[in-house]
């Protein structure tokens, strides 16, 4: 039996053996605070004494903090920062650090009795006067809390890892650190190992003819028509009237967010003058190409993009008209999107609960969640996955935010929305930041991926969407890039006459490895394949040495040759196909 695929990069880890020695990476988070920490992820990796079970050994003061290790009621030892006069004076080591690496870190944190909780922020500065934020979390009293991060450096050579709090009158709290590098092959083999075990299931196809008798040595060619794992880019009115726009786009995606049509602004620009035409319209074009739609959004809690009359409203009268408002629009739409983001971006903006109470979220989505019973109900927020210093959508504010809405009420399901506007690419980092949502165990989808424009736009747009698609915990993602004369928001994948530019062909060298793949095949002498395919509907065609269809195609047997592949029980359970040539 021979197989020839698409493999791209991962046929290197499977001739080199790579995936069978590299170093598992750890997926593990927990958001519980705790009397003890978990040991270490990795034993510490490279950190000297990451339990502090040696004393001060590998720990020096960062800034004019003083430490010392003490050892709690249950025997644990634990390093502490205290008499801190400014934000960066903690606990410190210092590691030589390789740019040709990626590094996950992780530490229990927690601040000394009777003070506020306080986000620690974990950071690395290299010799030359660079900083790097590893991750944050929000430090308690009485507990410890886990940490968890990474980082990327742009140059070799040494660095001092501290941590950080605004507050320097807390003592922080340091045990169970851990500082693990992985080689880009090794990290490069994760992603090829979650791909086998959660997009991918193992396949056995036999051939055989009329008389059920084994086809040996019969050239196949499998082609995916669908693929199960959503991936789109979002598209605005000027696709509507523009036939080179829709050509590209239809041959690509069959999911899609609308970039302006469908929120509020848009709907109605005057109060009591709805106007859906764009949204309308934008819908049908979806419907009939079989994509689909997002709808984005019921409500944006930024006070800067309401329609222009909102702001001035009353509490009752914004009540009543963000009544109306929410039930026009799901109303009108309810079946024919697949998503709503209810409330966009209201953990770095609250203008509904300003305006309406705290828990005026919570009530969106429970009046979402009627009107609308088919359709995955999102939070939506960036700089989860972009930025590692924290902030309002840090990756733990983020399931805080969950936790509030499910105490103002609302008990129905929710999606998480990572939008993924990155400025900056830290790929350790990011991985590790949907490790913590995805605690959550709701489903998660990037919504708005982009990269800032730069000399490598392209390359790290790769590294992203294979990042996202790799990991086991994304169940969708949609580029941002609809196109306008104009330009784009803030990455276009095409010119103006709709060539690819280096982005568009990343999007399609992923398209081509994920969503579109052909595999050419050779059957054994009992008439069967053996091989993994991506989730999603195929075709099987039976082909000449060249990979070229014969006259007597799939179709002639007048039997289907169609199937499907879904996930399986185990990644060690097979799929048995018959196919009749």
């Amino acid at each position: 039996m021979k197989i020839q695929s698409l493999c791209y990069v991962f046929c290197f880890f499977l001739i080199s053996g790579m995936v069978a020695h590299a170093t598992p990476y750890d997926y593990s988070f927990t958001t519980e605070c705790l009397e003890n920490p978990i040991n270490p992820q990795y034993d510490g990796g490279i950190v000297v004494n990451p339990e502090l079970k040696d004393g001060l050994s590998g720990w020096v003061s960062f800034g004019n903090a003083k430490l010392e290790v003490r050892k709690s009621e249950t025997g644990n030892d634990f390093i502490v920062a205290y008499q801190r006069n400014q934000s960066f004076d903690s606990a410190s080591q210092e590691f030589f650090m390789d740019q040709e690496k990626l590094y996950t870190f992780s530490a229990w944190v927690q601040v000394n009795p009777d003070q506020d909780d306080g986000t620690v922020v974990a950071t690395f500065k290299t010799a030359t006067g660079f900083f790097y934020d590893a991750g944050s979390t929000k430090a308690k009293s009485g507990c410890w809390s886990m940490l968890k991060g990474g980082l990327t450096v742009n140059e070799s050579g040494p660095a001092q890892l501290y941590f950080q709090s605004e507050n320097p009158s807390v003592d922080i709290w340091v045990d169970s650190v851990s500082l693990q590098p992985f080689t880009k092959e090794e990290w490069e083999s994760h992603r090829y190992q979650s791909i086998e075990k959660v997009r991918k299931s193992k396949v056995k196809i036999q051939a055989v003819d009329g008389e059920d008798k084994p086809l040996a040595n019969k050239n196949i060619t499998i082609v995916q028509k669908f693929a199960r794992f959503p991936f789109g880019c979002a598209i605005n009115n000027n696709i509507l009237n523009n036939q080179a726009y829709k050509n590209w786009f239809t041959s690509r995606f069959k999911y899609t967010t609308f970039e302006n049509e469908l929120k509020w602004y848009t709907n109605e620009r005057v109060q009591n003058q709805e106007d859906y035409s764009s949204a309308d319209a934008l819908l049908q074009f979806a419907k009939s190409n079989g994509i689909s739609v997002r709808g984005h959004n019921v409500f944006w809690d930024d006070p800067k993009f309401q329609p222009s009359w909102v702001p001035n409203l009353g509490p009752r009268e914004l009540a009543a008209a963000a009544t109306k408002r929410i039930n026009s629009v799901m109303r009108r739409f309810s079946g024919r999107v697949i998503a709503w983001d209810v409330v966009n971006e209201n953990m770095h903006f609250n203008f509904f609960e300003s305006k309406l109470g705290a828990t005026a979220s919570s009530k969106f989505y429970e009046t979402a969640s009627v009107l609308d019973r088919s359709a995955a109900l999102f939070l939506n927020d960036y700089n989860t996955i972009e930025n590692p210093r924290g902030g309002p959508a840090s990756p733990d504010d983020y399931l805080r935010k969950i936790g509030e809405i499910r105490a103002g009420g609302y008990r129905g399901p929710l999606s998480i929305g990572l939008e993924g506007h990155f400025s900056e690419v830290n790929i350790p980092f990011m991985r590790s930041a949907i490790d913590k949502v995805a605690s959550s165990r709701l489903p998660i989808w990037i919504t708005e991926l982009d990269i800032q424009s730069g000399p490598n736009q392209a390359g790290l747009l790769e590294q992203v969407l294979r990042e996202a698609h790799a990991h086991p915990a994304v169940n969708g993602i949609v580029v941002w890039s609809a196109w306008s004369p104009n330009g784009c928001f803030r990455m276009c994948l095409t010119d103006n006459n709709f060539r690819n530019l280096p982005t568009g062909d990343v999007v399609d060298r992923i398209i081509r490895e994920f969503f579109g793949a052909e595999v050419m095949a050779t059957t054994d002498g009992d008439g069967f394949v053996e091989t993994s395919l991506i989730h999603g509907d195929y075709e099987v065609k039976f082909s000449d040495s060249d990979g070229n269809l014969s006259e007597k195609d799939a179709e002639s047997s007048g039997l289907s040759q169609g199937f499907k592949v879904e996930p399986l029980g185990s990644s060690e359970d097979v799929l048995n196909i018959k196919i009749h040539g």
